[in-house]
C-alpha cells in the first residue's frame, strides 16, 4: 500500500469544516496542530503585540487513491480561491506503522475501486 500526507494550514474558524470536507471525502481522520505563520501579508500588530489570527495544520495521512478527492474537497471547503485562506499540499510518505487495524479495509477500497 503507498501513502501520502496532506498538509492544510487553515484559519482556526474552519478547521472543522475542512476536516468534515476531507472525511466526506473519503479521509479516515485527522490531526490538527496548531501554529502561528507569517505570509505575503504581514500581520497587524497593536501597539507592538500581533493580530495574528489562529492558525491550525491539519495532517491527514492517506492512502493515494484518495488524495486528489480528499485534496479537492479541502480546497473547497477551505476557499482557497481567496486571498490568505489557507493552503494545502501533498507530500509521499516513505513508510507507516500503527495502521494495522486499517489495512484490511484499506485494501477492500482499492479492490472495489480497480476491480
Amino acid at each position: 500500500m503507498k501513502f501520502k500526507v496532506i498538509l492544510a494550514s487553515v484559519k482556526t474558524n474552519i478547521t472543522d469544516t475542512v476536516v468534515d470536507a476531507a472525511k466526506a471525502a473519503g479521509a479516515t481522520g485527522a490531526t490538527v496542530i496548531p501554529a502561528r505563520g507569517t505570509g505575503i501579508r504581514e500581520a497587524k500588530t497593536f501597539f507592538g503585540l500581533s493580530l495574528e489570527a489562529p492558525t491550525d495544520i491539519i495532517m491527514f495521512l492517506l492512502e493515494e487513491h484518495v488524495v486528489q478527492s480528499v485534496l479537492k474537497a479541502i480546497a473547497a471547503a477551505g476557499r482557497f480561491q481567496d486571498p490568505g485562506t489557507g493552503i494545502a499540499f501533498v507530500l509521499p510518505v516513505e513508510s507507516v506503522i500503527g495502521l494495522e487495524s486499517q489495512i484490511a479495509r484499506f485494501k477492500e477500497e482499492v479492490r472495489e475501486q480497480y476491480f
